[in-house]
């Protein structure tokens, strides 16, 4: 039997959520998937790329990196949808940064680390071939993150919301499995 000065202590996996939001429904969505995380055993902070639109010091030490944001045009925000949904009644800070430049501007990474990705989508383009999540998995594969969840799409009424019935629930129960995925994947590799 080990001495507890011989004990590693375990602390729990952390983890980062960046979500970019125009109406208010992908900030409800990252908040729903961030308690699920947090469910699931994830030390977690969460990040609107608005406030922080550099990646910061905890986008390299964390464990497991999860973002979302709408889809606009089959993709991630552009400066030219920013505007769009701007002018649709969006807040004018809406337009000043988004996920895609955030995920650019990630440092190189030395080391593999874990990723999820998740969207909102208008419910009549519910079965979208491209969205949002998609592209920001290739995105973060490119920056040497493991996405280890499919990509998952939140739907909302129309453009400005509101959010269809129980995709609340629905995005929290996704954020558990998320952190559950991720749990046995870190302690797989700490072995």
């Amino acid at each position: 039997m080990q001495d507890s000065t011989e004990q590693t202590e375990r602390t729990a996996p952390t983890g980062l959520l960046v979500y970019e939001s125009m109406f208010g429904n992908t900030a409800q969505v990252a908040q729903a998937v961030a308690m699920g995380l947090r469910e699931g055993g994830i030390d977690l902070e969460v990040v609107n790329v608005r406030d922080h639109p550099t990646p910061e010091k905890a986008a390299e030490e964390c464990d497991l990196l999860v973002v979302g944001g709408p889809t606009h045009g089959f993709s991630l925000s552009r400066p030219s949808t920013r505007h769009d949904a701007v002018r649709q009644g969006a807040p004018l800070s809406a337009e000043e940064h988004g996920l895609r430049e955030w995920i650019a501007a990630l440092p190189p990474r030395d080391e593999t680390r874990l990723a999820a990705t998740f969207d909102t989508r208008v419910t009549k383009v519910r079965r979208l071939p491209k969205a949002a999540a998609n592209r920001a998995g290739r995105l973060l594969h490119g920056h040497g993150f493991d996405v280890i969840t499919k990509p998952s799409g939140f739907l909302v009424e129309d453009v400005s919301g509101p959010l269809v019935r129980d995709e609340l629930q629905r995005a929290q129960a996704w954020g558990r499995d998320v952190a559950t995925t991720a749990t046995r994947r870190l302690a797989a590799s700490r072995n």
